[in-house]
């Protein structure tokens, strides 16, 4: 819960790649066959020309009616958290277990490994309602195809981790409060960043694999990774065989996906198994064009940054209502101080709503550096892949209808909940940007 602030951060650097709903869609093949299907001699018909997202009528009808409900859900969801914190704070729980850790030991590191998982577990169990909803809607509308025993399991494994990240962070908080009760905010912030670039060079070689099994894409699918290599030359990286991969997402949803993941020497490709099954290798090319055009165009850098100086002013923000939420309300919870272990859920309350406020800045800056990862992924696989554009046009149609986004959503809508350009305008845009046609020089691949 603590680091709920920094949610944004890490959905910006990890480039959307965990969210098949908002993600482009993944490709077809350079031979125009579906890799997952069945050969057969049947005549297949010409795909039709798309130019505007227009899913089938019922298709579209069971898309606003989830899209509707998650909508809800986002809101709902959000408010129980904010009473939840107050209800914690109303209960006087943190300042019992600042009482029992005090009791225990007078060192602070001692405090902090009793104090910081009590508080953290226990925000957790008590929002734990939240997040089986939220697993009951996707599995209702068949986007989650996980038994509720492996969805406890990933829960339990997902706590165990937040706790140590957790208690990480509170450990950090509150020694640059105590060092510093003006200027913790930044100094907060600044120890802060490299936790989270850590997590990101960790997360695919020691986070994903506790929760997805990942092969080598050279066993599963050779000729799609010899296409890829070519998108990858293409683009001007060096990427290696051995570090692309097939992920089984399919144990667990239902949707599409391939994305580049980590930096350095944790940098690789996964491609979702979902997406050799469900879409050709050209669409497939698509996808993994976008996301390798968030490295190519330094994409992940730029967005940290921006993000961090919204996190940054945030946190600012954060200090000052804090400190007058305490000095109101700080004796009636049993909080002596801002220094005190017991003044975590205050600063979490606080930091869970302006994180909720800013959320459509956050999406702002997100849908900016999709979009141009959606031109780079037209323009690098320009000659490579026959038609391009409505390779792309028909996958964001396949992957739209499958993974029910919404076909029509409001200005309102857009701004809330989509860090992603909405369906219509990445099929609209994908479907007409041709500058090659015009006699102009593409903005990123030449």
């Amino acid at each position: 819960v603590l680091i709920c602030l920094f949610a944004s951060t890490l959905t910006a650097i990890l480039g959307g790649q965990t969210n098949p709903a908002n993600s482009p869609p993944p490709a077809s093949t350079t031979s125009g066959s579906s890799s997952g299907a069945a050969e057969s001699d049947a005549p297949v018909p010409a795909p039709t020309t798309i130019v505007e997202y227009a899913p089938p009528p019922a298709q579209f009808a069971r898309a606003k009616a989830y899209s509707h409900a998650h909508y809800r859900h986002f809101f709902i969801n959000t408010l129980y958290g904010l009473l939840l914190l107050l209800v914690v704070l109303r209960w006087r729980l943190a300042p019992a277990f600042r009482d029992l850790a005090e009791r225990i030991s007078a060192r602070r590191f001692v405090q902090k490994i009793v104090f910081a998982p009590l508080i953290l577990l226990t925000i957790a169990i008590l929002g734990i309602p939240s997040d089986i909803w939220d697993q009951s809607l996707a599995r209702a509308y068949g986007l989650s195809v996980q038994g509720w025993g492996p969805w406890l399991r990933d829960w339990i494994l997902n706590q165990v981790l937040m706790l140590l990240v957790g208690t990480l962070l509170v450990g950090i908080l509150y020694g640059v409060i105590r060092r510093s009760p003006r200027r913790w905010w930044f100094y907060f912030w600044l120890a802060s960043i490299p936790i989270l670039l850590a997590l990101f060079f960790m997360q695919p070689i020691v986070i994903d694999p506790l929760f997805y099994t990942f092969k080598p894409l050279e066993t599963v699918q050779p000729i799609l990774l010899s296409e890829m290599q070519k998108v990858v030359h293409r683009g001007g990286m060096e990427i290696p065989s051995d570090r692309m991969f097939v992920m089984n997402a399919s144990s667990k949803q239902t949707g599409l996906n391939a994305y580049v993941t980590g930096f350095g020497a944790s940098k690789r490709v996964v491609v979702w198994d979902n997406t050799i099954a469900k879409a050709t290798i050209p669409e497939t090319l698509f996808v993994f064009g976008h996301e390798m055009g968030h490295y190519v165009l330094l994409h992940i850098p730029k967005e940290i940054s921006i993000d961090a100086t919204i996190l940054l002013f945030l946190l600012y923000i954060g200090y000052r209502l804090s400190n007058w939420m305490l000095a109101r309300w700080g004796t009636q919870w049993g909080i002596r101080s801002l220094q005190d272990w017991a003044s975590l859920p205050t600063l979490l309350f606080v930091i869970t709503a302006l994180a909720f406020l800013a959320t459509p800045a956050f999406n702002a800056v997100s849908r900016h550096f999709e979009h141009e990862a959606d031109r780079y992924g037209l323009e690098v696989i320009h000659g490579i892949v026959p038609d391009p554009n409505q390779v792309a046009a028909h996958y964001f149609e396949k992957s739209g209808e499958l993974n029910l986004a919404d076909p029509d959503p409001s200005t309102f809508d857009k701004i809330w909940f989509f860090d992603h350009p909405t369906r219509p305008e990445r099929v609209h845009f994908v479907a007409t940007y041709d500058p090659w046609s015009k006699g102009k020089t593409p903005k990123y691949v030449k």
